[in-house]
Formats: C-alpha cells, sequence, structure tokens
C-alpha cells in the first residue's frame, strides 16, 4: 500500500540514497540545487511517499525571496523511483505539497522542471518570466503557479533567494 505523508525526522539518509539513484550527481550542479544547499526545507513541507517500509518518492518545499514579489517557496526535487514511474507518486507527492503550502498560508510556488508535466497542477512560466534563478537554468522550465485568488507574481522582477533556515 503506498502512502504519503509529512518527512520524518530521520529520513534524509534514505531520501539521499533514493535522489541518487533516481537523479544522480546532475542533481548537484542544478540552480535550484544553490537555493537549496545548507538549508532546511520549509517547516512542514517535506513530503514522503512510502511502499510498505520502502521510500518510493520525495518532494520539498524550501522558502525564498521571489525578487521584488517577496516570500514564495520553490518546489524540488521531486523524485520518485524508475519502478513507479506514472503510477500517480509523483501527483500525488506535488499536491500534497501545494495543498499543505496554501494551507500554511503561503502564496506562490516556483519550479524548474517539465513544462509538460507542471501544467496539470497549474504552474506556468508567464508568473516566472520576470525572475531569475541564480547560476544557469532553462527559462523554459522556470515556472510559477500563485496559491489561492491573488496574482501575487504579476508583474514580479528579481533574483530569487534562499530564506529558508540553515542546516546545523
Amino acid at each position: 500500500m503506498i502512502t504519503i505523508d509529512r518527512e520524518g525526522a530521520y529520513s534524509h539518509i534514505e531520501r539521499e540514497k533514493l535522489l541518487d539513484r533516481v537523479m544522480g550527481l546532475a542533481r548537484f550542479q542544478k540552480s535550484s540545487e544553490i537555493l537549496r544547499r545548507n538549508r532546511l526545507p520549509a517547516d512542514g513541507l517535506a513530503f514522503v511517499a512510502h511502499d510498505g517500509k520502502q521510500m518510493i518518492g520525495t518532494v520539498r518545499l524550501w522558502n525564498v525571496k521571489a525578487g521584488n514579489s517577496g516570500d514564495a517557496l520553490l518546489l524540488g526535487p521531486l523524485a520518485v523511483e524508475k519502478a513507479y514511474s506514472g503510477s500517480g507518486v509523483g501527483a500525488g507527492l506535488v499536491y500534497a505539497a501545494l495543498n499543505a503550502a496554501q494551507s500554511a498560508g503561503h502564496r506562490s510556488v516556483l519550479l524548474v522542471g517539465d513544462p509538460d508535466y507542471y501544467a496539470r497542477f497549474g504552474f506556468h512560466a508567464n508568473p516566472a518570466s520576470g525572475l531569475l534563478m541564480p547560476g544557469h537554468f532553462d527559462r523554459h522550465r522556470f515556472q510559477a503557479i500563485n496559491l489561492g485568488n491573488e496574482d501575487v507574481l504579476s508583474g514580479s522582477h528579481g533574483m530569487l533567494y534562499a530564506t529558508g533556515a540553515m542546516t546545523h
């Protein structure tokens, strides 16, 4: 039975192994990783999927400042064991993260990812078009969603930078 829940206090070792298997070392070169490095995910916004006792998926949201539009969240990485690709585990993780973020009062989420995959959740490139990521990033893969009815990213411009708590 597959379950999705908040990441536990001791999930990080299993999570890192999952990310290594699914994404490899190239994940450390991504612009999003610059914003995550030495930071903790946003409070209560890290989720894992399990099939029985085995971790099969993970997603986290991170606190960032989105240029002049202020506080936002950065989604990623989203990773699911290859054997579960297409099973809905990734979508379940994204929905869990977005719903929890909105419930906690967050107003927008940004990510760098496959536009075709993330469109189903409401992500589009336009809200992020005036924003920049540190380092190299693919502009067409840089997307955002406003949570709720307010278009908080309209007219936003500037650099994303990390604001979350530092690791110890």
